[in-house]
């Protein structure tokens, strides 16, 4: 669109908004209905560790939603001229996973329980074997079980538990509802009905520690909506919580909320059986849509599904690129300590490209990234570690080179037991994620580490706020009129912006050998988090 269209779409209300709780950074978008985005803002936050769980407060949730929100009103108004009061659609995403947990009256009954806590591993043992079907722990239903195996005083107040995506959706529309993206990391899904799974559900209701609460499970999770679906609409009072000025009209049609999981599948156009998709963040994650159930359950394989229902073979990991940006905070002090002023992408870009002198093997140093704990190592807890011989190459090439190789390490281990034991193997994988923006250091990488080519997207750095906007506009076509992957395919992706890699052998090689000394130092990493 031109100027005067973009400007017409604005006035007539013919634009869509799409809102993601990241890990580190709450991001919106305006979109016009031929996808291109022509507003922004953003919020960086950052989880906090408070009686040993990780949280985020849920009023710092609303104050980074309004000031995002603002940003893209104050964005419109400078460009068009125009005060934005109608906006036809919208859509909110999150971070998945997790645990809210809300009394008859909606108030929260304890401190939100985010992803990346590894403190559910009784309970999600016991309802892997109760359902013969992996649970996470960082899935809400593990949370739930493991409250009720703590016996925490709460359990009984529940009335309903949602995501963060549910939650937001909840008070801008009223309505208890999930995305199935974002569903089946709340309680399995079954394929062929489209919502939790009866024989679970039935299971769950029936075991010894469940029995004794007045609540039943099915009543107190939110209703699992297929992408395409209309998830009501956005309320007089959701208005006035998304827009404080009081300017944005009511009535704008949501779209079931989703995970992040879901919409980087959506911003990486890989909802079709047998495509594959990375996002690496604070956290990673890949997925492989499945044409076929896997074998046996595994424990580092979850099944997910998309925003239209496809089972999905995810591998999560808690840490990414945390470690990573506490280095390059160092590296920018010392950088302020010589009276020079380096700009994120600038710091990055810098660190990132010393990398084409690293040898092979990272040098024979080690990290362990670990912020928090790691489900794939076993690990329970977080004990960042950098680790080398004396005759060790520590050079700052070999250093980053081993901070990027650590980044993904636990993800490859997730994705070679999928390739090894069930012969599943995607032909190519399309990723998106910060770490990817520095010209192809990141993603040659992530090529080598899984010895499979990666295609990174225009969109890499900005996708999931992006794709969620897309499933807004996609709630607006009603999902009976062409299915999601069509719609990707016909409407979205019709001229995308791409450039893919291919793996180095000397590269695969390299980081195999790499791979060889992390594994053989976990112990460390284990003892670390013993003795300190």
């Amino acid at each position: 669109m031109n100027l005067v269209e973009t400007s017409k779409a604005i006035q007539q209300g013919n634009v869509s908004l799409g809102i993601e709780l990241g890990s580190t950074r709450i991001k919106a978008v305006l979109m016009t209905d031929d996808f291109n985005i022509i507003a922004s803002g953003s919020y960086v936050w950052e989880n906090q560790l408070e009686n040993g769980i990780w949280t985020y407060s849920l009023d710092e949730v609303w104050s980074g939603i309004q000031r995002s929100y603002a940003q893209i009103a104050a964005d419109v108004q400078g460009k068009y001229h125009i005060t934005l009061t109608k906006v036809s659609a919208i859509g909110v995403s999150a971070m998945m996973h997790g645990y809210l947990a809300f009394s008859k009256n909606g108030a929260l009954l304890t401190p939100f329980r985010t992803w990346r806590n590894n403190i559910t591993e009784p309970a999600a043992d016991e309802l892997t074997t109760l359902f013969q079907f992996n649970i996470p722990q960082r899935w809400s239903i593990a949370h739930l079980y493991q409250a009720i195996l703590n016996k925490e005083s709460h359990v009984n107040e529940i009335r309903f538990i949602t995501t963060l995506a549910g939650y937001v959706h909840w008070k801008l529309s009223g309505e208890k509802v999930l995305g199935i993206g974002d569903a089946s990391g709340v309680f399995p899904i079954d394929e062929e009905t489209g919502t939790y799974s009866a024989a679970f559900i039935d299971k769950f209701d029936g075991f010894e520690n469940v029995t004794p609460y007045q609540w039943n499970i099915r009543d107190i999770l939110p209703k699992v909506l297929r992408a395409g679906t209309p998830a009501g609409t956005l309320t007089r009072e959701g208005a006035q919580l998304l827009d404080i000025s009081g300017h944005l009209q009511e009535g704008s049609l949501m779209a079931p909320p989703e995970g992040d999981a879901g919409t980087g599948m959506v911003s990486t156009n890989s909802v079709r059986k047998r495509t594959g998709n990375i996002s690496v963040g604070t956290s990673a994650f890949s997925m492989i849509v499945l044409d076929k159930p896997l074998r046996k359950v595994y424990r580092d394989i979850d099944i997910v599904t998309t925003p239209n229902g496809a089972p999905v073979a995810m591998v999560h990991i808690n840490n990414c690129s945390s470690d990573i940006n506490a280095w390059a905070n160092i590296f920018k002090e010392f950088a302020e300590r010589l009276g020079v002023d380096l700009k994120p992408d600038r710091l990055y870009e810098t660190l990132f490209l010393a990398t084409t002198k690293a040898d092979l093997d990272a040098g024979g140093l080690i990290n362990y990234s670990y912020l928090s704990g790691e489900n794939i190592t076993k690990m329970p807890a977080g004990r960042p570690l950098f680790v080398r011989n004396p005759n060790s190459s520590f050079t700052l090439a070999n250093f980053i080179q081993s901070q990027l190789y650590a980044a993904f390490a636990p993800l490859k281990m997730g994705m070679d037991v999928l390739k090894n034991e069930e012969q599943i193997k995607a032909d190519v994988f399309i990723a998106q994620g910060g770490l990817l923006k520095t010209q192809g250091i990141g993603q040659q990488i992530l090529s080598n580490a899984l010895n499979t080519p990666v295609t990174v997207m225009s969109t890499a750095g900005e996708g999931g706020a992006w794709g969620m906007a897309v499933l807004a506009v996609y709630a607006k076509y009603g999902n009976g009129r062409v299915s999601l992957e069509d719609f990707l395919d016909q409407e979205v992706f019709t001229n995308p912006d791409s450039v893919t890699l291919n793996p180095e052998p000397t590269g695969v090689a390299g980081y195999e050998e790499f791979m060889t000394k992390y594994q053989a130092g976990l112990p460390i990493e284990s003892m670390a988090i013993q003795c300190i």
